[in-house]
């Protein structure tokens, strides 16, 4: 199985830790970074590139939903927030999924199960284009 990147963005640091600890259940996801704030997490993202974003939408300085307009990489997103009338827009932007929190371990894992299928289609489609370009 691949192995996919994850970074967590939140300013609860309670909400990061209960995100790791059901994170840890996944053998083929390692947490490669954690960002607090907004502005903290465009630089993580772009930087390090990520497969999966968990991303909370309330938070200092600048929202998740703004992050997403402004980062350059483009890595599977996961909302996780407390508010759902954000949902909609979340959506316009692409996620992959959108969390209410408080979330149940098994909520997460179907999250984590969408984007990890949206992986594999990237790859596949990825491994299909390479062979057309080969062929030429």
């Amino acid at each position: 199985m691949i192995t996919s990147r994850v970074i967590i963005v939140d300013d609860e640091e309670d909400a990061r830790e209960l995100i790791k600890f059901h994170l840890k259940s996944f053998c083929w996801v390692e947490v490669v970074g954690e960002a607090t704030n907004g502005v903290d997490a465009i630089a993580a993202i772009d930087a390090i590139k990520p497969d999966v974003v968990l991303l909370d939408i309330q938070m200092p300085e600048v929202n998740g939903l703004e992050v997403v307009e402004r980062i350059s990489h483009r890595p599977n997103i996961i909302f996780i927030t407390a508010y759902d009338e954000y949902a909609v827009k979340a959506f316009e932007l692409h996620a992959v999924d959108y969390l209410l929190k408080p979330f149940s371990p098994e909520r997460l894992a179907e999250a984590m199960k969408r984007t990890s299928d949206q992986i594999k289609q990237g790859l596949l489609m990825h491994e299909r284009y390479l062979h057309l370009i080969k062929d030429l």
